[in-house]
């Protein structure tokens, strides 16, 4: 497929998609602690999984530009970020009241290299939004991404940086609407409490709710002002098998995207939610997940995949392996490849695992009650909301790559730093910014333009005390690599045009 973006085709699912992808080689290095359930390690799992499996040929493969300070500001806030940046094991008895305040140390450790993992799994999901609003691809992957616990100005739930909400926020200068949905097994809080009072950003999250982290997301919490009956719960028990999840998901999307009608939608691929995994009990087959990732794209809409929890690692690796599949169109073997991580996936060697046979604690007519009483809020969202254009931020600008340049990283150095921060005129007028704490990229305002965000944006509560950065830069760079194991980069820019930092005050939840 020539194009991309806003011009995807329409047709059956085994059409091809542009796809991009983003994945930095050093990622599998970062270690949360010894016993810790995350492991970022997972990412390189799967990568070599995609290698070996020969997909990496049908996609461009990119190293993501690392966010910068003021790309994270433009959610979180300064203090917080500077906080990570500064932060360091050797350092943080020295810091025990910050450590308490920003809500990091166990969930959250301390570790070496912290701040670069977040200007890394930052760095792909926002350059992917570029890539998208720039009708470069039609799928964006980023399976480092989706830490959707984080909230401007604490860490929670293994996730310091929110790069969901940065995304979203590059999606929303070219886009009037943006739906996020969320698979994980968690509820996606942190970005739902980011876009809580917006009708520009529809957030759906099917999840596992009762005495279960974060606690939140109960079918009853569904937006403020603005922003009512744009937030959507899915609350679900234990046992939950790929026919009950689908007869909620396919139902509820579809009637979502009738309604909503988003210009871009962002999917979250928690794979906790999967049978077997370590913190999750929920009784998915890695078919019934990828199923929702096959829905989404089949609507044709530009979209954004990202990662989240999953800490069966083995099954993590197979599950984002088959969806970069799906969204590739491609039908990938159940036999695996020999690879460098082979002996995980012993004693079958296979890409699926059978589910469980867990009692499925989803009763029908408890489903059938879910499903009713969601679609009952959707049908009071007569029809898409219309949301007036003011001034626009430029537009991100993608420079031609020279293949020949061997330090891409310096040319962005020289080209803009973390200490200069450019005036952007404001955002769209309804844009509402969130109060996630994830590692943001987007663009920056102008000051004298922030009250006039924080009145018009989202339907924002400018009586509340939280401010949102919204500086979201699209100042993001990749780098294209060839080689899949021994990844050889080429640049391939992605010039970065801020878009206006806003202060928008968000009520708290």
């Amino acid at each position: 497929m020539e194009t991309g973006g806003n011009s995807l085709p329409s047709g059956p699912d085994g059409v091809k998609r542009k796809v991009n992808y983003f994945y930095d080689p050093e990622v599998g290095n970062y270690y949360y602690g010894q016993g810790h359930p995350m492991k970022p390690h997972r990412i390189r799992m799967t990568h070599a999984l995609l290698a070996h499996y020969g997909l990496l040929q049908h996609m461009q493969v990119l190293k993501p530009f690392p966010a910068r300070d003021r790309d994270l500001c433009r959610f979180h806030a300064d203090d917080y970020v500077t906080f990570l940046r500064s932060i360091t094991p050797e350092t943080q008895q020295d810091q025990l009241r910050q450590l308490k305040r920003f809500n990091v140390g166990e969930d959250c450790p301390v570790f070496d290299g912290l701040y670069n993992f977040c200007q890394t799994y930052a760095g792909g999901s926002v350059g992917g939004a570029v890539k998208l609003n720039h009708g470069l691809c039609d799928i964006a992957i980023n399976w480092a991404g989706g830490l959707h616990h984080a909230k401007k100005c604490e860490a929670s739930g293994f996730c310091y940086v929110n790069d969901i909400v940065l995304a979203i926020l590059e999606l929303l200068k070219q886009h009037e609407r943006v739906l996020y949905v969320d698979i994980d097994i968690h509820h996606g809080d942190g970005v739902e409490e980011a876009f809580y009072t917006t009708d520009r950003v529809m957030t759906v999250s099917f999840h596992k709710f009762g005495d279960y982290f974060p606690g939140t997301g109960d079918i009853r919490d569904i937006g403020h002002g603005k922003g009512k009956y744009y937030s959507l719960n899915v609350p679900l028990d234990d046992g939950i098998d790929d026919e009950s999840y689908q007869s909620l998901f396919k139902p509820i999307m579809e009637k979502v995207m009738e309604v909503f009608r988003p210009g871009a939608v962002v999917l979250q691929c928690g794979a906790d939610s999967l049978s077997g995994d370590r913190l999750g009990c929920f009784n998915l087959s890695i078919k019934g997940h990828a199923e929702c990732v096959r829905y989404m794209r089949s609507f044709n809409v530009p979209l954004l995949l990202l990662g989240g929890g999953g800490y069966t690692i083995r099954n993590v690796a197979r599950c984002w392996c088959y969806e970069t599949g799906v969204a590739l169109g491609v039908e990938v073997d159940d036999k695996m490849p020999q690879h460098e991580y082979y002996e995980y996936f012993g004693p079958d060697y296979t890409l699926h695992v059978a589910p469980s046979n867990m009692e499925n604690k989803n009763s029908r007519p408890l489903l059938d009650d879910i499903r009713a009483k969601l679609l009952d809020y959707l049908s009071k969202l007569q029809h898409a909301p219309s949301i007036q254009f003011q001034e626009r931020p430029p537009d991100t600008e993608l420079p031609e790559a020279n293949e020949d340049e061997d330090d891409a990283n310096e040319r962005w150095d020289d080209h803009d730093s973390d200490m200069e921060v450019e005036e952007r005129k404001p955002m769209l007028s309804n844009l509402q910014n969130p109060r996630v704490k994830r590692e943001i990229v987007e663009p920056e305002l102008k000051e004298e333009d922030q009250s006039a965000i924080a009145e018009n944006t989202l339907g924002i509560d400018t009586a509340s005390d939280d401010i949102f950065c919204a500086k979201a830069s699209a100042e993001m760079g990749s780098m294209s690599i060839e080689e899949p194991v021994n990844v050889k980069v080429e640049p391939e820019n992605l010039n970065k045009s801020s878009d206006p930092p806003g202060q928008v005050a968000y009520p708290k939840i």
